[in-house]
């Protein structure tokens, strides 16, 4: 039988081939994007968020700034639902294992400080009295040394709320913090122990809430809790919100802290 070769169907079927190789290449490499879809870039950050450092020192947000928090109503562990306070740039997130009793809490945002904050929070409503405490660490060795996590009182989920604050910082301080009306700076009281005590940072921090006074709990390296400096006085609208939180203190760029071993009891003297 006499065969027939065609060599223009050869070449458009080697052409064929060779585009739908490329074409299968490039879509292992390159998101899905939709037709008419902008190209995605990185978050444009203020000058003013920006961190402090040798050349910048971070100063407060214009006058009048502010950006809406986003709102989940996702129950976590103990928790009722969970926010990113001030609308980070970079979505938060946050997971809990139950059999380790670990709070994985993974956020951006500039800071929780000046007149207004940006973090991931976990969050239940509670009236009274209150004793919160946890332990605090930072599995990524090499983050920034004001990231900080924080257990949080506040009177509502808007990013300038009146709030007081237990913080352990990256590089070792606490403070107890406080916001005493909404929108304005916050004030604190500062205690340092990178540098003073080498390699130790407060293995499990607290806040308490007794009446309108908030005092700071410490264990530094797993003695019994015990309040550390004096209480401040401030006064909350009932209900109002408590939980725990994290900011990686970049405004684009999201770190990770774990929360574990958390009290939460709606009375005061209970801190463990």
């Amino acid at each position: 039988m006499e065969s027939h070769f065609d060599l223009h169907a050869l070449k458009s079927s080697c052409l064929v081939t060779l585009l739908t190789v490329v074409m299968c290449a490039a879509s292992q490499q390159l998101p899905a994007q939709a037709p008419g879809a902008p190209a995605t870039s990185a978050p444009e950050v203020p000058d003013w968020a920006l961190p402090s450092s040798p050349t910048h020192v971070q100063v407060p947000p214009p006058a009048g700034f502010h950006r809406p928090s986003v709102n989940f109503d996702i129950p976590i562990g103990i928790f009722s639902a969970q926010s990113d306070i001030g609308g980070p740039l970079v979505p938060g997130s946050a997971s809990y294992d139950a059999a380790t009793g670990q709070y994985t809490l993974n956020s951006a945002g500039y800071n929780i400080w000046y007149n207004r904050d940006e973090f991931r929070y976990l969050w239940k409503k509670l009236s009274g009295d209150v004793s919160l405490a946890a332990d605090v660490s930072f599995p990524n060795s090499n983050g920034f040394g004001d990231r900080k996590v924080v257990l949080v009182i506040r009177q509502n989920l808007d990013d300038d709320s009146k709030e007081a604050v237990a913080g352990e910082h990256g590089a070792g301080m606490i403070h107890l913090a406080f916001r005493s009306e909404k929108n304005i700076l916050m004030k604190d009281l500062e205690y340092r122990f990178a540098g003073l005590l080498t390699g130790v940072h407060a293995k499990r921090i607290g806040i308490e809430k007794h009446g309108e006074s908030f005092s700071l709990f410490i264990s530094l390296q797993g003695e019994p809790m015990h309040q550390f400096g004096p209480p401040i006085t401030m006064h909350f609208d009932e209900p109002f919100y408590v939980g725990i939180g994290f900011c990686s203190h970049l405004p684009a760029t999201s770190d990770t802290a774990v929360v574990s071993n958390v009290l939460l009891e709606n009375a005061a003297g209970k801190m463990q």
